[in-house]
């Protein structure tokens, strides 16, 4: 079953043919393809080395690229990092890069920089939408962004892409390096921010979690998509289930 089925493209915020991308001369996507409608969840779950954070290094303009990618409609092909976040697409990548000498909020305050220099004169009232999704930094606001915790941080990463205010967020590992319960918050938040009206495209290792919290999946493997469904089918399939899931122990 194809995503496309289900969403014209009218619903498409994201809409990706033929995505070519790499490193120098080490072509890493090779023709991928991909949907984003509006309003969902849509995860991509593969092994490590398949093009997951490539994928969105490529959609963001970090990496050079070739193929047909439509954000909203609007070819990408000449746009530029700066005016795709002005746009809507946001990314918190899997380092989350956050400025960790500088207060909470001072990094929140970075992430709606775009927002003001676009002449939004209410940007500053999303940092109080940040912090009722994340009250944990409300409570760290003066508390410097290098003495949090690890889901502390990722919290921030997400919060100040969010200062952005995105059609599209889009996020690289982010229950990396967590512990469990941590990781379980962050996909609560996840299910959240979804309710907001913010769209997701959610790279995970974590395939169990992302398939859980996801409307549509796909598995890449090498470069290219192996496998696509809805992803409480994608959960069901055996080759899923063989190769990402496992027991439920593990």
């Amino acid at each position: 079953m194809s995503i496309a089925n289900s969403s014209g493209s009218n619903d498409l915020l994201l809409d990706v043919r033929g995505l070519h991308a790499g490193y120098g001369r080490a072509e890493v996507l090779s023709g991928l393809n991909l949907k984003l409608p509006r309003g969902s969840v849509v995860t991509v779950i593969g092994p490590n080395g398949a093009g997951k954070s490539t994928t969105l290094n490529a959609l963001m303009g970090v990496l050079p690229s070739r193929g047909d990618v439509r954000f909203d409609s609007r070819p990408l092909a000449d746009v530029t990092l700066e005016e795709r976040v002005m746009m809507g697409l946001a990314l918190v990548p899997e380092k989350r890069e956050l400025f960790s000498t500088m207060p909470v909020e001072d990094n929140l305050v970075l992430g709606g920089y775009r927002q003001m220099r676009g002449g939004n004169a209410r940007w500053r009232e999303q940092i109080d939408r940040v912090y009722e999704i994340f009250p944990r930094l409300r409570e760290r606001r003066a508390q410097l962004a290098g003495t949090l915790s690890g889901g502390e941080r990722q919290m921030l990463a997400v919060g100040r892409a969010l200062m952005s205010q995105p059609k599209v967020l889009m996020l690289d590992e982010p229950s990396l390096g967590l512990a469990p319960l941590v990781v379980a918050e962050i996909f609560r938040i996840i299910e959240r921010l979804r309710e907001t009206g913010v769209s997701i495209l959610l790279i995970e290792q974590n395939a169990r979690a992302a398939l859980e919290v996801a409307d549509y999946g796909y598995v890449l493997e090498t470069g290219a998509i192996a496998l696509e469904g809805p992803a409480v089918e994608l959960a069901k399939d055996p080759r899923v289930i063989e190769t990402y899931l496992g027991s439920k122990k593990n």
